[in-house]
């Protein structure tokens, strides 16, 4: 084989080169045919190829693809930003683009901190976060990420935020209601404000759905209601990180409104742009800007290639194509009969212990005791072996952590395009079906599902 140069996830792997892409589907350049079942890294969320989004980079291209931010604003960068508070709920109006998922919740931090700085309550610059999350690779991004796996390597540099527990019902209910739960998840988080004092504290991060840490464990509707009110009560901005669950993917716009609850500050990405390009947000509410804008009248962040016209032009593109085509509402439609396909086969498994989620964003928890809820064991290499043998099936699927304590315990995430059709599923769920059974068949030694 030729050398290659480029830097790849693993150094000495050998990776199929896709030669191009068409709806849910890709295709390397042997001439096989593989299911985008996780939208790559839950992001291609209206599949490839799509000539309407071709068409407006075109056009872009042929105007202007770049501006620097702090000389110029765009046309299309200020119609993108209407578009933005157009779909975000309530005062969230202002979007600050960057380029990716991480530079977006580290700028929600910052402005979180600089808020508080403009109001005069400097020392309000810790963050609140929870393990089992995952809010990017930065630096500060990492600091605030419970991700155990993501955060060993650079411990020792990172700040201590993760403190509270995730909303993890498979596993917390034995003896308790869900009600029960949430209360036990909002006293944990008010004592932790009281241990930190409040005066110490900038704001609290979530995900909606918690997505690589967690295998899309998903709260009851009344959990971040709890969550949110106590950072009412004592003076915490909250910031909902949307990076995996926004633009449709979980059956509405944001994920939050499933919940009713409007965030102080969004994160967003990855399906913004659909893959087409790289672009991220952070949206800020009215709230949150007016001490901004009546103190330094400035945000202290920024990235060379921030709200650049060429990938502004693409987003508003992939939005309006996600409007048009009513994508959120199939996402809802089709994520149902994802779940039901994905119900009926974990009644076959052996190792599938649970299913959650919301729209076409969907988790599956394995376990080696369906009735005890064990995990196994990390040296079984359970997430690699389903993903590896779903990727031979010609399936792409999302690896996930999970289990108790976020370090033994394996989930993956299926995510495809919004516009996979009910055939498109049966033939994904066949394919998984299949992978599964060779899984089981490797783990247990007996074949587990007809």
């Amino acid at each position: 084989m030729t050398r290659t140069y480029l830097i790849k996830p693993i150094l000495d792997h050998t990776y199929p080169l896709i030669t191009h892409g068409k709806g849910i589907y890709l295709y390397d350049d042997q001439g096989k045919k593989y299911i985008d079942g996780s939208s790559g890294a839950v992001t291609a969320s209206i599949g490839h190829g799509v000539q309407e989004i071709i068409n407006a980079m075109k056009e872009q291209s042929e105007k202007v693809s770049f501006v620097y931010r702090s000389q110029f604003s765009t046309e299309v960068a200020e119609q993108l930003a209407k578009k933005m508070s157009d779909i975000a709920s309530g005062d969230l109006n202002w979007s600050f683009f960057v380029n990716s998922g991480s530079e977006a919740t580290e700028t929600a931090m910052k402005i979180a901190i600089q808020y508080w700085q403009e109001k005069g309550m400097k020392t309000k610059t810790k963050i609140i976060s929870r393990w089992m999350s995952y809010h990017g690779i930065t630096m500060g991004a990492l600091s605030m990420s419970g991700h155990i796996d993501r955060r060993k390597w650079f411990e020792t540099t990172l700040k201590k935020y993760p403190a509270v527990s995730p909303p993890y019902y498979y596993r917390d209910t034995n003896g308790r209601s869900v009600e029960q739960c949430d209360e036990m998840y909002a006293k944990e988080f008010e004592k932790e404000i009281l241990r930190v004092g409040k005066d110490n504290i900038a704001a609290f991060i979530a995900e909606p759905i918690i997505g690589a840490a967690g295998g899309a464990l998903t709260p009851s509707d009344q959990y971040f209601k709890k969550m949110k009110a106590l950072c009412d009560q004592y003076d915490i901005l909250f910031i909902a990180d949307e990076v995996m669950t926004g633009v449709g993917r979980t059956g509405k716009m944001f994920a939050m409104e499933h919940f009713d609850v409007v965030p102080d500050i969004m994160a967003t990405g990855k399906g913004m742009s659909a893959g087409y390009t790289p672009i991220a947000a952070t949206v800020v509410s009215e709230k949150v800007m007016e001490p901004i804008l009546n103190g330094s009248n400035l945000i202290m962040s920024g990235h060379t290639f921030s709200a650049n016209p060429q990938s502004a032009a693409t987003a508003l593109a992939v939005i309006e194509y996600i409007e048009n085509n009513r994508l959120v509402e199939k996402s809802a439609e089709q994520g149902a009969y994802l779940r039901e396909r994905l119900e009926q086969l974990a009644g076959k498994s052996a190792i599938i212990g649970n299913i959650r989620g919301k729209g076409l964003f969907v988790g599956i928890e394995f376990v080696q005791n369906k009735e005890t809820k064990q995990p196994f064991a990390r040296t079984d290499q359970v997430v690699s072996k389903i993903v590896t043998t779903n990727f031979q099936e010609g399936l792409l699927v999302y690896p996930a952590n999970a289990g108790v304590d976020g370090v033994n315990g394996d989930a993956v995430i299926l995510a495809p395009p919004l516009i996979i059709t009910k055939t498109e599923i049966d033939e994904l769920v066949d394919r998984f079906a299949r992978s599964l059974a060779k899984v089981e068949h490797n783990l247990m030694g007996k074949e587990l599902i007809q």
